[in-house]
């Protein structure tokens, strides 16, 4: 590994800055981020499992598709120039299916702009040609332990890749690395790893840099966007920097933004985006080293600007995560709202009709029964469950769906809602427009295999690819595999009179899907109301805010996060299947921090100075 070989010469910080979470926000902050001039590596992530189903299918309709074009329509074309001026680096997962296509794409827009930039391609992650084999296998759901979905049915499957092949690409001179299904963490890692001459041992070392990657990958919502306090935020929505990150040789990094750009980065900023998307924090699992997040720290240390330290790294998985999407039949739904006195029991009532009839509907039409209904009335505060605040609502949206195997059955569930408009109670309406149609839906599921068994390759320019094979870890034999958790904090000791209070009063919070699981990061706003947050978030009290979420034998596990004054809560089978499975209004569960937050707790009243006003 050649320590600094394809990144210019800054031995002690290296800058890369996080340009999108997704395709939409790709063209502002490559504008943003290379007028500012601070940054020497720019990491694209734009990979989900669905996203990738869907990239698989154009290629599968044309050879030379299935990438992402606006990575090059809008992100890279544009700024090819100032890219070439400033030396700066592009490490993009925006070859999605298709890598080879879009790495020569890019070396034809190189060509046309007369500049001398080395485009490489890593490709070797889909596993599609594979699938008769790996079918024979039938590996069960990581998650689920379900069966091997049915093979003619299943749409992509794709290996997430880790640094090494970045390493691979940076060390052979690559200035625009374009990968297919690559962990967003390891776009940035694999830029560290060579830049500083990080080996697979140096574990301390990846997981500080893996955790980098990981808080870039958030887009703008480390930088104040989604923030609990949004009202804190400096500027309006449009204008919130995109993420810089400082990477020092010892794994540690600062957490910044442009100069002159809106948003707010922060103890509480960072640390929301760091924990939101944590389930165990000893265990958080990278393609490169597993994370133990319990010995964090954050520190202000001027305007804008977040020191991280303290990351501690186990030995990585010795497999790949293989995530696959399947088509599992059709939904479709319709929102549609009422108003007047009883808004939401008005709502219920025409939806009970409407599912009654679609499903007599399907029946006399000999057709299987509806997989799964969704009924959710926005406005009477369906989402709070228990813990509503008021049985009185007289404006209301309905929102309800259904999924079916097949795309004939959901337009038997339309027509029974068309049919029955006119015979609604009083108070329906909506904006006329086209009416929805059937969407497939592509369920996720994953499994683990071998890393030896992904045929991973490095395309420069027009080189003959070779290939790349992942690197043994030589580790000493005592290396610790497992980390035991810390103790929880202790019981909460009232210096006077306790009060009942939402929880945003004294923490922050984020919350986000892992599959068809929530994982929830929950802040101390001061070190010393933790005890009490700890104590006030129990089983009983959690089960009561987000019960009536999860299905029969789900489970709410709790962890301490004591480094950061914090801890992470996770509530596995929430999300009616997650993805674009779910029928869920929030099929990613970003809202369910909201929901702990407005939540009451008991707090020592003589904490409430250092607690938000």
């Amino acid at each position: 590994m050649g320590k600094g070989a394809g990144l210019p010469e800054m031995s002690n910080v290296l800058r890369v800055g996080g340009v999108c979470r997704h395709g939409g926000d790709a063209a502002q902050a490559t504008q943003q981020l290379l007028a500012a001039g601070q940054v020497d590596v720019l990491v694209y992530d734009y990979l989900t499992e669905t996203s990738m189903a869907i990239q698989a299918q154009a290629r599968r309709q044309d050879p030379k598709a299935g990438f992402f074009v606006e990575f090059l329509n809008d992100a890279l074309l544009p700024h090819l120039k100032q890219i070439a001026t400033q030396r700066v680096k592009v490490i993009a997962n925006a070859g999605g299916a298709n890598p080879e296509a879009c790495a020569a794409m890019v070396m034809q827009a190189v060509k046309q702009a007369g500049l001398a930039l080395q485009v490489a391609a890593i490709s070797g992650d889909d596993l599609m040609p594979e699938l008769d084999k790996i079918a024979k296998r039938a590996p069960l759901d990581l998650d689920s332990k379900a069966e091997f979905p049915p093979a003619e049915r299943i749409t992509s499957l794709n290996a997430q890749l880790g640094a090494a092949p970045v390493v691979a690409a940076l060390d052979e001179g690559a200035d625009i690395i374009i990968t297919g299904c690559c962990a967003a963490s390891a776009l940035t890692l694999g830029a560290a790893m060579q830049h500083f001459g990080w080996e697979p041992r140096d574990l301390h070392y990846l997981a500080g840099g893996g955790l980098a990657g990981h808080v870039l990958a958030g887009g703008v919502q480390a930088c104040g966007g989604n923030f609990t306090d949004w009202e804190e935020v400096a500027g309006d929505i449009a204008s919130l920097g995109a993420p810089i990150v400082e990477i020092l040789a010892d794994g540690s990094f600062v957490m910044t933004k442009p100069e002159g750009t809106g948003g707010l980065v922060s103890p509480g900023t960072v640390g929301e985006q760091l924990l939101g998307g944590i389930a165990e924090p000893t265990a958080y699992a990278l393609a490169d080293v597993i994370c133990d997040v319990t010995a964090l720290q954050l520190e202000e240390i001027g305007p804008d600007r977040v020191r991280l330290r303290g990351a501690r790294g186990l030995p990585p998985p010795e497999r790949y995560k293989i995530s696959g999407t399947w088509r599992d039949g059709f939904r479709i739904g319709q929102y549609l709202t009422f108003y007047g006195l009883d808004a939401e029991q008005k709502a219920e009532h025409f939806a009970a009709a409407v599912l009654h009839r679609a499903a007599e509907g399907v029946a006399a039409r000999k057709l299987a029964p509806f997989a799964e209904t969704s009924v959710e009335v926005l406005g009477g505060e369906s989402q709070f469950g228990a813990l509503r605040a008021s049985d009185v609502a007289r404006e209301v949206v309905l929102k309800i769906a259904v999924r079916h195997p097949e795309a004939s059955g959901t337009m038997v569930f339309m027509k029974a809602l068309m049919a029955l408009e006119q015979a609604a109670p009083p108070g329906l309406c909506g904006c006329a427009g086209l009416r929805p149609r059937p969407a497939p839906v592509l369920a996720s599921f994953s499994y683990l295999t071998p890393k030896s068994e992904v045929p991973l390759s490095l395309r420069i320019g027009n080189a003959p690819p070779r290939k790349l094979l992942e690197p043994a870890p030589s580790l000493p034999r005592d290396t610790v595999k497992t980390v035991a958790p810390p103790d929880p904090p202790r019981a909460p000791m009232a210096k006077g009179p306790t009060v009942s209070m939402p929880l945003s009063r004294v923490a922050f919070a984020r919350s986000c899907d892992l599959g068809d699981m929530v994982a929830l990061g929950v802040i101390a706003r001061h070190p010393e109301q933790l005890p009490w947050i700890w104590s006030g978030l129990t089983q009983l009290h959690l089960q009561e805010v987000f019960g009536h979420f999860m299905k029969k034998g789900a489970r709410i596990r709790r962890y301490p996060v004591p480094g950061l004054h914090a801890m992470t809560i996770t509530i596995s089978g929430a999300l009616g299947g997650g993805g674009c499975r779910s029928l869920r209004n929030d099929p990613q569960g970003r809202g369910f921090a909201q929901l702990v937050l407005a939540a009451p707790i008991l707090m020592d009243w003589s904490l409430l100075s250092s607690a938000r006003q």
